[in-house]
């Protein structure tokens, strides 16, 4: 036994960020191995399951490779390339550390990759024919990532509106899901008649077993239950109200959903505490009055039961809930064609195993 207990060098080596860590694996033979231990694993991605870090895309030329941007609560800020793919992409969704990515030249063509260790998947092309495209430019309307780092899978869900070519979509919505461990893509149609916005497409939450969006007219969530492909409706709270200068932001706290509802002097904060029986309760009232002038503009991508991340259009700001403390940790000097929350996703370092 070294100066430190086994234990405690485990607990230090799982606050190390991805990168520094898998460089400690030339230190000695225990170390090499540590990275693929399933006990380190767990425990790493629990502890950095605490700490919530937010990616932005950013937007460079149309030759350039796709390059990110993380803001990390302990860490600060820092540059997160996908050169790896060998692709122009756009980040499509982030789940537990992984992102769900399509190639931007060829349409069709989706990854999956952990940006920190740069492991990713090609995912095998669908078998949809073309001519029962989505609508209505071909893309799906919703595209989301289910990733469980418990069972080492994942699942990448494309789903909407089909249009046989010449003619208009006539509400049978159509889903595709991709199975990690299958390594193959399965079909099932539905009729439905959600419409969604595009934060209501960037805000897509994995819990229990199933991805959740949040409505455009924020009236109701929707669900597909990943076990049994099914879609279902979960109701909001009976006291938060769409309109009238309130606006509804559906988050990941901790493993549950969570409602923020956004006024122009308050934030209220919802959370699920009993999914099953769909029991919401507000567990933090906060007020804006401090950054007034941005909060026409803001909006929360990501949190925990500590502290909240919000966008606006040249800023990333983190909200201390404890403290009641607001603090900028990141800002655009020059002027983006796009605000910062359009392509802002909620994410965290996870150790994937590969195997």
């Amino acid at each position: 036994m070294g100066i430190f207990p086994d234990e405690v060098i485990l607990q230090i080596l799982a606050r190390l960020p991805v990168k520094p860590l898998f460089k400690t694996k030339t230190v000695c033979k225990l170390w090499y191995r540590l990275v693929s231990d399933k006990y380190f694993i767990k425990l790493y991605n629990e502890v950095s399951a605490k700490n919530p870090m937010v990616l932005i895309e950013t937007s460079g030329s149309p030759e350039s490779r796709s390059s990110l941007v993380c803001v990390d609560n302990l860490r600060g800020v820092s540059e997160v390339l996908l050169d790896f793919l060998k692709d122009r992409v756009k980040v499509r969704a982030s789940c537990n550390g992984l992102l769900c990515c399509s190639s931007i030249p060829d349409k069709g063509v989706y990854y999956v990759c952990n940006p920190m260790t740069r492991d990713f998947k090609l995912l095998p092309r669908c078998r949809e024919r073309p001519v029962t495209r989505f609508y209505p430019d071909g893309e799906a309307t919703l595209v989301g990532l289910a990733c469980d780092v418990s069972k080492n899978k994942f699942n990448v869900v494309l789903a909407g509106y089909h249009r046989t070519f010449g003619h208009r979509p006539d509400g049978t919505f159509i889903c595709l899901i991709f199975d990690s461990d299958s390594n193959k893509w399965k079909k099932f149609v539905s009729h439905r008649d959600d419409h969604f916005t595009h934060m209501n497409k960037n805000q897509v939450v994995f819990v229990n077993g199933a991805l959740h969006w949040l409505t455009g007219s924020c009236s109701y969530i929707l669900a597909l239950d990943l076990d049994y492909d099914v879609w279902r409706k979960i109701s909001l709270p009976d006291e938060v109200s769409y309109g009238a200068g309130n606006r509804v932001y559906l988050l990941d706290s901790d493993g549950c959903l969570s409602l923020i509802q956004i006024s122009d002097a308050w934030m209220n904060i919802w959370v699920m505490k009993d999914y099953e029986k769909e029991v919401w309760y507000m567990v933090d009232r906060v007020s804006l009055r401090c950054i007034r002038g941005l909060v026409p503009g803001i909006f929360p991508i990501a949190q925990t039961g500590e502290c909240i991340f919000l966008a606006t259009h040249k800023q990333v700001l983190v909200y201390h809930q404890k403290s009641r403390v607001w603090k900028e940790m990141y800002s655009v000097k020059n002027s983006a064609s796009l605000p910062l929350w359009f392509s802002a996703y909620a994410f965290r370092s996870t150790i994937f195993p590969s195997d």
